[in-house]
């Protein structure tokens, strides 16, 4: 969201078919391949569930008429095709409305590993499959009412819920720690480094704690929204710190439950110290 963006999305045509070129056909296939092994005993099962439900093709990009008949039959959402960078309001609207915006561009193979824009890759891969989970889905639909109707202080913490949910987001299961952020599940370092960490307890920031940051292992708290709505991020780093919800229907919980409130409580009490170089701030 925003401006600057160094890529231009291919626009649909009139039938809504993106016409993608060999080297992108050839981008997304090598993308694809190579995060569904990296997911493997990593992602939570409402994740696979899902993209087992859309069922994406590895040779090529999939059309979003694909996608949505997935997800209009599952949650009653859709994808829209959008420039590469849309604004908040926008933004905002679109979840409000169950559509989940889609920059119709892939990166290019020098930026295979990480770019900070999300691309098509990230928002089908990363996050279509959790819009399958009524759970996640409700969350999302919630979420985007709010921000239509916050004021900009407002949406910076609400921003930090979003990110460390539907973009950073860790679920604990019978089987262990999973992911179900889709930030992380576009990303193979992250992926991976994401369950190399360690808890700290309570509600109080890591440094308040005197726990020492290691940048080779993140650490971990339980899920907490005014928590996180205090807790600064970086997007251009591994993240130093994750939530861990208990169960994916505590987003739904949380769905219903008086969100603004806790962002007036959030703004109350302030930030925690940033467990980053404050050098690059977050986004806003």
């Amino acid at each position: 969201m925003g401006s600057g963006t160094k890529y231009v999305s291919n626009k649909p045509d009139e039938k809504g078919v993106v016409h993608w070129d060999c080297s992108e056909d050839l981008v997304w296939h090598d993308l694809i391949q190579r995060q569904l092994a990296c997911i493997e005993g990593r992602a939570c099962q409402a994740y696979i569930d899902g993209l087992e439900l859309l069922d994406l093709p590895q040779e090529r990009p999939p059309q979003l008429s694909d996608i949505n008949e997935v997800l209009q039959s599952t949650t009653g959402w859709k994808c829209v095709a959008v420039p590469a960078l849309i604004n908040f309001d926008r933004f905002f609207a679109l979840l409000a409305n169950k559509q989940f915006p889609v920059a119709t561009f892939l990166r290019r193979r020098e930026e295979f590993d990480y770019l900070q824009e999300p691309d098509f890759f990230h928002e089908i891969f990363g996050h279509c499959a959790m819009l399958t989970n009524p759970a996640f889905a409700a969350f999302t639909h919630t979420y985007g009412n709010l921000g239509a109707k916050a004021n900009s202080a407002q949406r910076v913490y609400l921003a930090r819920l979003y990110w460390f949910t539907v973009e950073f987001g860790l679920l604990e299961q019978l089987d262990g720690l999973r992911i179900y952020g889709g930030g992380i599940l576009s990303s193979p370092g992250e992926t991976q480094y994401s369950l190399t960490g360690k808890r700290v307890s309570g509600a109080s920031s890591a440094s308040d704690q005197g726990v020492a940051i290691d940048e080779t292992r993140p650490l971990y708290k339980s899920f907490d929204p005014v928590d996180i709505m205090r807790t600064p991020y970086r997007i251009d780093i591994m993240q130093p710190l994750y939530f861990i919800l208990e169960d994916i229907n505590k987003l739904y919980e949380l769905a219903h439950q008086d969100i603004m409130s806790m962002v007036a409580q959030a703004q109350k009490l302030g930030l925690h110290a940033p467990l980053f170089d404050t050098k690059i701030k977050e986004v806003s």
